[in-house]
């Protein structure tokens, strides 16, 4: 069978295992891009559902107030009195919940449907009101991911029994198999009924822990899918291809690491256990054969090993080859677009606080008359008038927007081109800038390029996003004279300090062997230079920057190591920094400190 046949067979059969038990599965991850192979398997998995059940689409930036209700507001103007409204979780009570994009799903949300799936119920006390609903749910996450740094939440995944995939699955492939909602209540009958054995729970265990899952919900979600899997065949029991479909449904995606290999066969000088005996030896007493022995049933070891066999044959093939690597099946990095902050002006919108409107501050109109209405009765006054009016607000009702945006970040490379940083290490250090510059590029960083040498420090480059122009400096930069470190720092600091204003996120580079001569007067004299140079990147620290420091000496120098830990930056050798090195450098600095910077 070939992948896209697989792939989709996988998907159709997850649709009909969570049409049979959706409380009990939780629901399913689709790793799907639109389009109408999509469209084909949503269409058919409603049609498994019965008509009354509730099918619910999440809507994209959904606020608390819609997802777990609140304050309706219209009712509650209207009766002057507070009235509840159910949320979208409250209304799906019973049935399922789409979310499309789900790898965008902020850490709010994600939390909150969490919360839903292990209360089964939804719990909400906000404007007075204390509101708690029935909501046993099951959530179908649709993975719309184009790259490896998106990712479905991992508070959820780890709650849902099931994954699939549909993107290689071209439409000629997608055939609906015979199973109809006729199957499916079938099926729905006999769930509770179906048995287990004790040889298949271990099987299934044994699977996950060779497939190094460390949660406890996989095996316990992998028997729901065996279960339901039975069911959907009319068997009273678990049997073999129950246990096959969970590994391949729940296990396999799941899988951290590659099943240890099978231990070799025993040497030829131990006996096997089942070794016949010599001929003159005794034989032993034997109990009357009758035909009433009973079956010793299957063998755990051996339906393990049938099951892990299976479960590894589905785990995806990329999954499968960063598996053997050792490497992480996922990228985890700081990303495209920068460092998030809190912002009053611009962003995507994230609820709202109290605060009067003013300074760039909008005013939220709605939250503030929501904030209002639970307190009309009170502050009506005793004696009634023509002139009252209808709603009073007052200055603790006042509601503003708040928003999250990127803020633009800002790589600047501090480069020594000074004398004591030979002609070839200076060549070495450009090579190093020019993979830098390129992964700036690919995270559509701005850059921008300092230089010092002889007395002074000189602005380059702008911070610019073209990596022409970045390249052409680079390549302009002469070499020669003495070494400004000081000079150079503050030249970084006073450019960062203009980034900081503008809203973005700097980042400091700063290749150099960190043996300064030239003081920040211009004069020389190696000790006042060198004390001038930790002055300066003391500041910097105090600044708090994300910044790296390369050391260009042929040798790792002590004065560039006690400059890096003045700066608070991280620092590496340059004899021992590769281009993966350099780049994991700059971009694992960015987010930690730059999150806390922007915070």
């Amino acid at each position: 069978m070939t992948e896209p046949a697989a792939a989709w067979r996988d998907a159709t059969l997850a649709a009909a295992l969570l049409a049979v038990d959706p409380a009990g599965l939780g629901g399913i991850v689709l790793q799907a891009r639109p389009g109408p192979v999509r469209d084909r398997w949503l269409a058919w998995f409603r049609t498994l559902l019965p008509e009354a059940m509730p099918f619910r689409r999440l809507p994209p930036g959904i606020g608390d107030e819609r997802l777990l209700g609140g304050l309706d507001l219209a009712a509650t103007l209207k009766a002057g009195r507070p009235v509840a409204e159910r949320g979208v979780l409250a209304d799906a009570h019973g049935g399922l919940v789409i979310v499309p994009m789900a790898e965008r799903l902020p850490p709010t949300v994600a939390a909150r449907l969490a919360a839903v799936l292990d209360r089964r119920e939804v719990i909400a006390e906000r404007d007075g009101l204390a509101l708690r609903h029935d909501a046993a749910i099951a959530l179908v996450l649709i993975d719309e991911s184009a790259s490896e740094d998106e990712r479905c939440p991992a508070s959820l995944t780890e709650r849902l029994a099931l994954s699939a995939r549909l993107a290689p699955v071209p439409l000629g492939e997608a055939a609906l198999p015979a199973i109809t909602a006729d199957d499916i209540a079938r099926a729905r009958r006999g769930l509770g009924a179906v048995a287990v054995t004790d040889q298949a729970i271990e099987a299934l265990c044994a699977t996950a822990l060779a497939f190094g899952i460390a949660s406890l919900r996989a095996p316990s979600l992998a028997l729901a899918a065996a279960r339901a899997a039975a069911a959907l065949s009319g068997r009273s029991a678990v049997g073999e291809e129950d246990l096959i479909a969970a590994a391949r449904l729940v296990l396999a995606p799941r899988a951290t690491r590659l099943p240890a290999a099978a231990e070799d066969d025993p040497p030829p000088d131990e006996a096997p256990e089942d070794t016949p005996p010599p001929e003159d030896a005794p034989a032993p007493d034997r109990a009357p054969e009758t035909d009433d022995t009973p079956d010793p049933g299957p063998d755990a070891g051996a339906l393990a090993e049938l099951v892990l066999a299976a479960a590894a044959a589905a785990v995806p093939p990329g999954l499968l080859a960063a598996l053997a690597g050792g490497g992480p099946t996922r990228a985890v990095g700081g990303g495209k677009a920068g460092v998030a902050k809190s912002s009053k002006l611009r962003g995507v919108p994230t609820g709202t606080r109290p605060g009067m409107p003013g300074g760039g501050a909008r005013l939220a109109l709605l939250d503030t008359l929501r904030a209002a209405a639970p307190w009309q009765r009170l502050r009506r006054p005793a004696t009634g008038g023509a002139a009252q009016p209808r709603i009073s607000v007052r200055r603790d009702d006042f509601r503003i927007r708040r928003y999250r945006e990127r803020s633009e970040t800002t790589t600047i490379f501090v480069v020594d081109a000074s004398g004591s940083a030979a002609l070839a290490r200076l060549a070495e250090a450009k090579g190093a800038v020019e993979l830098l510059l390129a992964d700036c590029y690919v995270r559509r960083d701005r850059v921008a390029l300092i230089a010092f040498r002889g007395r002074a420090a000189e602005l380059l480059l702008p911070p610019t996003t073209s990596l022409v122009r970045a390249r052409r400096s680079l390549a302009a930069l002469p070499g020669g004279g003495g070494t400004p470190v000081a000079a150079g720092l503050e030249a970084a600091q006073a450019l960062a300090e203009a980034v900081l204003r503008r809203g973005g996120t700097p980042v400091l580079v700063l290749l150099t062997d960190g043996r300064a001569n030239v003081t920040r007067a211009g004069t020389g004299g190696r000790d006042v230079a060198e004390a001038d140079a930790l002055a300066a990147a003391r500041r910097i620290a105090a600044m708090r920057l994300a910044a790296v420091l390369i050391d260009t000496s042929p040798r790792p120098q002590a004065q560039a190591e006690r400059l890096a830990s003045a700066m608070g930056a991280r620092y590496l050798p340059l004899p021992y920094a590769d281009a993966g090195a350099l780049s994991r450098a700059v971009r694992t600095v960015q987010p930690a400190q730059g999150a806390a910077h922007a915070a």
